[in-house]
């Protein structure tokens, strides 16, 4: 017995000690890791040996499915890959909808080819080309989205959007402006187009282009509809511009003499701004509709732009907005022919960076805002009103302490537009309209150090108004904004932008408006401008008192940090029920706040509701309502008052 007893402890013993010998090894051991993914062939700038065919059949409205067959010819056997746009031109992220591609089969010479899409790079599909094949055929399918809630809508009864960045792929490889492809669409039967792109034939409801480059064609979109029409922006002009509607309704294509007087002279105005154009033909798309999402998208010789459906029949009531156009056109010069040096790419799967977009979309608003003054599409009034708002939402955001205007260029990448708990803190893409203040604030400088000799005008002419004609991309970088800059009046221009674009501060830059003779005042009446922004947003904007914004149903569609609302603990989502014991509604809550400057005034006292639970609320508020407007300084230059002129 003793025998087996030491024996069985030194089994025992041997046991635990490997066990233990066991845990220590798996402690040191190293996890094994697959190996990377093998490289996807770098891009290089040679030309594509042969001609794509890109076919998409829109004629499907019922299921709003577009069916895709693509051609691509092959110089030999073995591996190919092919991709499918990643990089979105104009949406400066990586937010192309490959989620919608489906029923992808590729075959050659009648064999179904097996195709295996890339693990990391999901863009890229890789599949062996037989010996003996001289070009492989694709099929799918793009399933446009047939509510709101999967994406923007692209097809309706009446009209559809073509984009060509979602139907269509290309070789790895090669610079997509050195691959050839011929498009072709078939629309429903008896619908009009407008495009950028040339039209080379038609057989029947099916359109044939001129071959152009993979990179002109994502460039070059459509917008179709069975109600359509074409208006000559420049008659007598040395290219082409026109305007490409599309509507819900026939009756909605109608437009008066004066609407579109207005339009035409965006064109003019652009030209005496700039001092070039960029492409050989411009063609505007509009889409009157509510039915269609809404776009407002950049390209060299178009641009898609969504409005009201009554934006002509309705001119004087739908001015809210009517900047977009002057927006979009500006970019054929700023972003698309003017292009930051770190943004250009040579292909659509090679990351964009976005650090110079307060240039490409801040000037460009800057610009916009300008232009649609000084074309008639607003009024000095509602321009200097409109201005009053990006002044006084900016003044006020409180994002402004820790994030500087540059980090909000990676915006785009970062968040991908996604809608945002706390905006005011967290900020979204303010490189827009906080870069609007800072090119006021430039233009006005130049005015003031040469007594009205020079403006931002020069900069513009100096800039963009270069190789007249081309729309060959000229890329710059941030010395070369300051150089362009110094050339129109010496100053230390990278100090000004670094201190504006980089630093960091608790005030917006408004100086442009005190040089420009107008200050930021708050009052206890919207201007018409508020008033139509809030109609058109369907809103109760009380961000300069309470500090909410309130959407329909009486839902909290937004909170500012730091607010009266912020600190009594309201939260965007929540539903304002009642306003001093009586059930909400818009005008109540504005007479409630309104009634807030009298002496002695009782806190605002809301019943919430959030979920399931209700509470009350009562905000500590005393200073009434509160909307901004610019108010003239007088005895100052209304330098303003210029920038927003007409020019002769």
């Amino acid at each position: 017995m003793k025998t087996l007893f030491f024996t069985a402890s030194v089994v025992a013993l041997s046991l635990s000690f490997g066990v233990l010998t066991g845990a220590a090894s798996a402690q040191d051991r190293v996890p094994m890791q697959a190996p990377p993914t093998p490289a996807i062939e770098a891009a290089k700038d040679v030309a594509y040996p042969g001609v794509l065919k890109l076919s998409v059949d829109a004629t499907d409205l019922d299921r709003k499915i577009f069916q895709v067959r693509e051609t691509i010819p092959v110089a030999k056997a073995g591996p190919m890959t092919i991709l499918y746009p990643q990089w979105v031109p104009g949406g400066h992220s990586p937010r192309n909808d490959l989620d919608k591609l489906a029923g992808l089969v590729i075959t050659a010479n009648g064999t179904s080819l097996p195709w295996t899409r890339d693990p990391v790079a999901v863009h890229a599909f890789h599949f062996d080309v037989p010996a003996g094949a001289t070009e492989v055929q694709l099929s799918y399918q793009f399933l446009t989205p047939v509510k709101p809630d999967v994406g923007r809508v692209l097809v309706t009864d009446d009209m559809l959007n073509v984009q060509w960045l979602q139907l269509g792929f290309y070789p790895a490889g090669y610079y997509t402006r050195r691959i050839q492809i011929e498009p072709t669409v078939k629309l429903p039967e008896g619908w009009g187009f407008g495009t950028a792109l040339e039209k080379a034939s038609t057989s029947g409801q099916s359109t044939t282009f001129k071959t152009t480059t993979f990179e002109t064609l994502v460039d070059s979109p459509m917008f179709a509809g069975r109600y359509y029409k074409q208006v000559d922006l420049d008659p007598n002009g040395s290219v082409p511009v026109r305007l490409n509607i599309v509507a819900d309704k026939p009756d909605l294509l109608e437009i008066k003499p004066e609407a579109l007087q207005i339009h035409r002279n965006l064109v003019q105005q652009a030209y005496k701004l700039y001092g070039a154009h960029h492409y050989d033909h411009y063609d505007f798309l509009l889409a009157l509709t509510d039915k269609m999402g809404g776009i407002g998208l950049e390209h060299h010789r178009s641009s898609e732009n969504g409005v009201v459906p009554k934006y002509f029949t309705d001119w004087d009531k739908t001015f809210v907005g009517r900047d977009l156009l002057a927006h979009e056109y500006t970019h054929s010069w700023n972003g698309k022919f003017r292009r930051g040096a770190d943004l250009y790419t040579p292909t659509l799967n090679e990351p964009m960076r976005d650090s110079l977009m307060w240039v490409y979309e801040g000037q460009t608003q800057y610009w916009g805002n300008v232009l649609a003054a000084r074309s008639g599409l607003q009024t000095k009034q509602q321009g200097l009103e409109s201005l009053a708002i990006t002044a006084a939402l900016y003044d006020t955001r409180a994002g402004r302490n820790w994030r500087n205007v540059l980090d909000t260029t990676n915006d785009p990448i970062i968040a991908n537009r996604k809608p945002a708990s706390w905006t005011s803190w967290q900020r979204s893409e303010d490189y827009y309209s906080e870069g609007q203040l800072v090119w006021l604030d430039a233009d006005t400088l130049i005015r003031e150090k040469t007594g009205g000799k020079k403006s931002l005008d020069d900069f513009a002419k100096a800039f963009f108004g270069v190789e007249n004609g081309s729309y060959v991309v000229l890329t710059y970088d941030f010395d070369t904004v300051v150089q362009t800059l110094n050339g129109v009046v010496p100053y230390d221009w990278a100090s000004f932008l670094k201190t504006r674009i980089e630093g960091l501060s608790a005030r917006a830059p408004l100086d442009g408006l005190t040089r420009g003779g107008y200050k930021l005042v708050y009052t206890d009446t919207p201007t018409e401008f508020f008033k139509a922004a809030e109609t058109k947003g369907k809103i109760v904007n009380l961000s300069y008192s309470l500090g909410i914004t309130i959407g329909k149903e009486g839902v909290l569609s937004a909170v500012n940090w730091d607010t009266p609302a912020f600190k009594a603990g309201l939260t965007a989502g929540e539903t304002l029920v009642a306003v001093n014991g009586t059930a909400y509604s818009d005008d109540l809550i504005k007479d409630a706040v309104k009634a807030t400057a009298k002496a002695g005034a009782a806190p605002v006292e809301l019943l919430i509701k959030d979920g399931e639970r209700y509470r009350t609320v009562k905000i500590d508020y005393t200073g009434g309502a509160r909307y901004p407007r610019l108010e003239r300084i007088e005895g100052t230059p209304a330098r303003l008052d210029d920038i927003y002129a007409a020019r002769k």
